[in-house]
């Protein structure tokens, strides 16, 4: 009995190996005939991905029905192995469920940007332990790319908050602050300001309409107002316009710069409108 145990168990083993390095080949085989014959790098990506998948779950089928074949003396001695590795793979299997909670519920997909755990960026890749982000932020300002690509296990996931900029509604609130002098007119400046912004914004209103509407069947978003505003605030150097807008999350850094040259030569051009800065103002009594 023994013997014919080992014999089986080997038999088994081997029958697994030979599944998984065939699995292997086949898998580099396809993947080289679409790379050759695919040009498109998102396309190549998605089907490489729908290969990888299928192949995986077909040789867990296949391996899975082996052992299953073993017997009930297996069943034992494979429940004890199985209680071991759980201990020492723990980080692995909660990595291995983490993928599968983020295939079925998708909280964020392959080009979505997001945050997690304190580093933001564009995902640009997701596997069975972990996914990868190119990096946004840190050292560069406006949320441009650092060059940089984050490896992040999936089982963040379960245990750090997730920020998605993308899905659902696909906009974001950006602002610029303008500080002008207490001397300016700064109710003149505020229309101005209303103008640049709608003229750079408007264009986006219908499509971001249409957005929150379809994001309102799934979230509880309930904007009202998503054409563009200006606040009036008073700072200590001076009266603070800040204008708020509407933006794709990727045209933060753009469509900032677009609207800063078109205030700056506004103010130019306009005499009794000044930009502020931190100033000490003393007065003297010489009576």
């Amino acid at each position: 009995m023994p013997f014919d145990f080992n014999f089986k168990f080997l038999s088994e083993t081997m029958m697994t190996v030979a599944i998984i390095v065939l699995a292997y080949s086949i898998k580099k085989i396809i993947l080289k005939v679409m790379h050759q014959r695919i040009a498109d790098s998102t396309s190549y990506y998605k089907l490489k991905r729908v290969v990888t998948y299928i192949i995986f779950i077909v040789s867990a089928i296949l391996i899975g029905g082996i052992w299953l074949k073993f017997g009930q003396s297996f069943s034992t001695y494979f429940g004890l192995i199985s209680a071991g590795l759980a201990v020492a793979l723990k980080d692995l299997v909660i990595n291995m469920a983490a993928w599968i909670f983020i295939v079925i519920k998708r909280p964020f997909t392959v080009g979505d940007r997001i945050e997690i755990d304190g580093v933001r960026g564009d995902v640009i890749d997701q596997r069975l332990f972990q996914f990868s982000m190119m990096e946004i932020g840190n050292w560069i300002q406006e949320d441009q790319s650092t060059g940089r690509i984050i490896h992040v296990p999936n089982a963040k996931i379960f245990t750090e908050s997730l920020a998605n900029y993308t899905i659902g509604f696909e906009y974001i609130w950006n602002e610029i602050p303008v500080l002008l002098t207490f001397e300016s007119d700064w109710q003149r400046a505020k229309g101005k300001l209303l103008s640049i912004a709608e003229e750079h914004t408007l264009y986006l209103h219908e499509e971001v309409e249409r957005k929150v509407k379809q994001a309102s069947k799934k979230y509880l978003i309930l904007y009202k107002n998503l054409t563009p505003i200006v606040y009036t605030d008073v700072k200590e150097s001076g009266i603070q316009l800040t204008i708020r807008y509407l933006c794709a999350p990727q045209r933060r850094r753009s469509s900032k710069e677009i609207m800063w040259e078109d205030i700056l030569k506004y103010i130019q051009s306009t005499e009794d409108i000044n930009l502020a800065y931190p100033t000490i103002r003393v007065a003297s009594d010489k009576g």
